[in-house]
C-alpha cells in the first residue's frame, strides 16, 4: 500500500538558523517558503537530488524535544552519501561537530552522528 515516504516535517526553534544549517550546510535546495501570519510560522520545503523531502517549520516558543537519553517517537533522520570523510570535512569546516566514525558490524558500513541547531540527531551513512 506504501509508496514511499512522501516528507519529513522538522520544527525549529531558530528559523533563519536552521534555514541557514538545511540549505547552507546539508546542501537541501529549497522548493517554496511561505510566511503564515496567523500562525506566526513559517514553512520551507526543502529537497534532496530534486526531490521533495523535509519541511521545515518555525513555531513561536516550541517545546524542546527529548534526544538523548533516547526517548519514543523518531530517533534520528539519516542521509546516504558517497564518501563520509569528505563530507565530514565539510560539517567540521562549518563548525558542525561530528561524532568518531563508526563501523555497522552488520553491513560494514561507515557511519556517524551530528545534530541540526536543535539538537535533531542526523546520521550520514555512506553507501
Amino acid at each position: 500500500m506504501l509508496k514511499g515516504i512522501h516528507h519529513i516535517a522538522i520544527i525549529c526553534s531558530n528559523y533563519e538558523l536552521s534555514k541557514q544549517f538545511y540549505t547552507n550546510i546539508l546542501g537541501l535546495k529549497i522548493i517554496n517558503e511561505t510566511y503564515r501570519e496567523q500562525r506566526d510560522s513559517y514553512k520551507l520545503d526543502l529537497a534532496l537530488n530534486e526531490e521533495y523531502v523535509i519541511e521545515l517549520f518555525s513555531f513561536p516558543n516550541p517545546p524542546k524535544r527529548t534526544s538523548r537519553p533516547e526517548g519514543c517517537g523518531l530517533r534520528h533522520l539519516a542521509f546516504k552519501v558517497e564518501n563520509i570523510e569528505r563530507v565530514i570535512q565539510n560539517l567540521n569546516s562549518n563548525k558542525v561537530v561530528t561524532e568518531p566514525i563508526r563501523i555497522d558490524e552488520l553491513t560494514n558500513k561507515k557511519f556517524t552522528f551530528f545534530s541540526d541547531p536543535d539538537d535533531l540527531p542526523i546520521e550520514i551513512y555512506e553507501l
